[in-house]
């Protein structure tokens, strides 16, 4: 009898077969070896393919994977030795996947088993020299032409830097910025390796405080398409890799970033990133098969009925990726939670989140979206700022309550126009604007079965997605010839005005001096709603697109801000970061709650005229509940002088702290040195703002 018959003999199935758990390569410390694990609900066949770093296009390993070992339910999965089979050579990866064939409605497969497919959950990247997004949007092989994974030789630290990330509550404005459009051109002062980077970035950090801002806003840093002409980056080909050519060092781009992250927190300053959960770069029937399409299309897309056009369209851009599907909604969370705990960021702003709450069949879940309500219940996610841009380009706007998202922060594209609306003389928008002011109530009411707050709404009148400050008030008609499309796209009505001359042309001092004292108007009152106030990086020096107000796809010096307007504007530079420094001094403005007793609203007189063809109010903010001082505001949007009576706080004298109608200095007060008001009458000139402290 063999004595060691009756011991044990345990076997470690994952060493052999692979562990579904976690999606994509895992490196196995202690075993020397990687796991691979693929999502495809209705993959037939998978084959992992290997690639040494001299030669992308030939493949060194081929491994098919056999589903009665290596596929537990929808995942394939493996596990290689590194000292194996020539593994040790391997630099990249990715996959070939073969399926059914198309067969109707939401089975729109798409597979091709000779396309050359990057894993979703690939962490870093690699395009060979002759990648080619041509060649991926036909059928059949793109060897050596299509991004592959690379696989890290070792475990890798993923310990943050120590600083304690920042957190702002009424000191808090937002800074939305493009990595690259912020340092590229040279007039920023950035080395020339590093313009446009996210080293270049931190070259500028002292700006960025100088200014006053507190949270900073990326436009989107995943990883998209360097071939399909879209400068501002919504075309997202990994939701995991950092984008290349933000990174100075290629070869370290997650490196690079988290050390951006790491210098803005320790100056005070939170990093947001715009994110884009809501489709890919592989657009429509016609786009390229780069990774999803290629690896379970009829899975990860939300489709049609019509096979001529079998793609959901909600984004706007071609295809929709499918919410509902848990792969993607895995993908999305495994993605935010990743950017959190490994890169170190402080929340996010979702692009068109209302298609995260649509269902397979398209309609909208307004009641607790199944993703939505995971990121709520995430002990990662559930800590940081989410942030909806709360409509869709299938036509659905969920501003306000009808966003399903609890405790998230939304775009107040409302805001935008109102004020726009009545900086430029329409009639009709003082009640509006008062609205906006006190801090949309009407879209974030606080009765008791809402109980929202004011800070749900990002306040803005300039982001990315439009034209710039300067030009909101120098160009009446849109002038986007350069993007290709003979001036038809982006916003037909952006609510601009030129203040009596189109461009710069023919500009005269009196028009220009109008368009800053009306750019001033914009910004300040930005700067005194209830909210969080954001603004678009260059609008504090003037930075113009030349009325361009899509340039999505202009990477030049129509994008990149011109620093020399910093020099040219500095006084208009000076208005925009003292008013900061006095919103950030008055938390009185900036409140948890509505300022509900603490306001009163009045006119040129004691009461405020709503009438259709008022352009003028006024109103008295007590501070005294949050241990602040007084303000006293008047507004006067007409084309005349007004003569305002101060009908509270007269026990005291009143100073004034700016008036957007003077030059500078005297526009805007040093503390300390404002103008004590003599009387209770102040004449606020034409297209001004006053504002008052005691």
């Amino acid at each position: 009898m063999n004595p060691d018959a009756s011991k044990p003999k345990p076997i470690n199935w994952p060493s052999i077969e692979g562990s579904p758990n976690p999606l994509g390569v895992t490196y196995v410390a202690e075993e020397d070896a990687y796991n691979f694990a693929l999502y495809s609900q209705n993959a037939r066949e998978v084959t992992l393919l290997f690639y040494s770093a001299e030669d992308s296009a030939r493949a060194i390993l081929e491994v098919r994977l056999d589903p009665l070992s290596h596929k537990t339910k929808r995942v394939w999965h493996c596990r290689l030795p590194r000292q194996q089979l020539g593994l040790a050579q391997a630099r990249y990866y990715a996959y070939r996947v073969n399926g059914p064939t198309p067969r109707g409605p939401n089975q729109w497969h798409a597979f091709d088993p000779e396309k050359i497919l990057l894993d979703p959950y690939a962490k870093a990247l690699f395009f060979p020299p002759e990648f080619s997004r041509e060649r991926a949007q036909k059928p059949g092989s793109n060897a050596g032409q299509s991004p592959l994974g690379v696989l890290a030789p070792r475990a890798t630290s993923n310990k943050l830097a120590s600083v304690p990330p920042p957190r702002h509550y009424s000191d808090a404005i937002i800074y939305e910025m493009h990595v690259r459009g912020f340092t590229a051109s040279p007039g920023s002062g950035v080395a020339a390796e590093r313009r446009g980077t996210f080293a270049g970035i931190i070259e500028k950090i002292p700006y960025l405080v100088d200014l006053g801002v507190t949270i900073v806003e990326l436009m989107p840093v995943h990883q998209f398409d360097p071939q399909e002409s879209n400068y501002w980056g919504y075309m997202t080909l990994n939701f995991f890799c950092p984008h290349l050519g933000y990174a100075s060092q290629p070869e370290a781009p997650v490196e690079e970033f988290r050390e951006l992250v790491s210098a803005l927190h320790s100056h005070g300053i939170e990093v947001i990133l715009d994110v884009v959960y809501n489709h890919t770069t592989e657009a429509d029937h016609l786009g390229p098969t780069y990774s999803f399409k290629g690896i379970d299309n009829a899975g990860f897309y939300l489709m049609t009925s019509d096979p001529t056009h079998p793609y959901a369209n909600f984004s706007g851009t071609g295809n929709t990726l499918n919410p509902t599907n848990p792969f993607i909604r895995s993908l999305i969370l495994d993605s935010l939670r990743y950017w959190v705990t490994e890169m170190g960021v402080d929340g996010f702003r979702f692009d068109l989140a209302t298609i995260l709450t649509r269902r397979e069949d398209g309609g909208i879940d307004s009641e607790d979206p199944p993703l939505l309500s995971a990121m709520r219940t995430d002990p990662v996610l559930r800590q940081v700022r989410l942030i909806a841009e709360p409509w869709d380009a299938g036509g659905a706007y969920q501003l306000g309550t009808g966003f399903p998202g609890m405790f998230w922060h939304q775009w107040n594209g409302q805001f935008r126009d109102d004020v726009r609306r009545f900086a430029r003389g329409d009639p009709g928008m003082v009640p509006k604007v008062m609205q906006r002011l006190y801090g949309s109530d009407d879209l974030f009411p606080d009765r008791i079965e809402e109980a929202r707050r004011p800070f749900y709404s990002i306040n803005y009148v300039i982001s990315h997605d439009g034209p710039t400050l300067y030009d909101l008030v120098s160009f009446e008609k849109r002038h986007n010839e350069a993007n290709g499309h003979e001036n038809t796209d982006g916003p037909a009505n952006s609510y601009s005005f030129n203040c009596g001359t189109e461009g710069d042309e023919l500009l005269t001092d009196e028009t220009l001096s109008l368009r800053k004292r009306q750019a001033k108007n914009l910004f300040c009152l930005l700067m005194l709603a209830n909210g969080i106030p954001m603004f678009f990086a260059g609008d504090e020096f003037l930075h113009t697109q030349r009325g361009n107000s899509n340039p999505y796809n202009q990477d030049n010096p129509i994008t990149w801000l011109d620093w020399s307007r910093l020099v040219r504007n500095a006084e208009f530079f000076r208005f925009c970061k003292r008013m900061i420094a006095f919103r950030k001094a008055h938390p009185s403005i900036c409140r948890s709650n509505f300022w509900r007793d603490d306001i009163r609203w009045r006119g040129v007189g004691a009461t405020t005229d709503l009438s259709f063809h008022s352009h003028s109010f006024a109103y008295y903010l007590k501070g005294t509940s949050l241990s602040d001082q007084d303000l006293y505001v008047m507004v006067n949007a007409c084309p005349a002088p007004l003569n305002f009576m101060i009908f509270d706080g007269l026990s005291k004298p009143w100073y004034r702290v700016l008036d957007t109608s003077l030059g500078s200095p005297e526009d805007f007060c040093e503390p300390g040195e404002e103008e004590r008001i003599i009387g209770s009458h102040y004449q606020v000139d034409a297209k001004s703002i006053v504002v008052l402290i005691h």
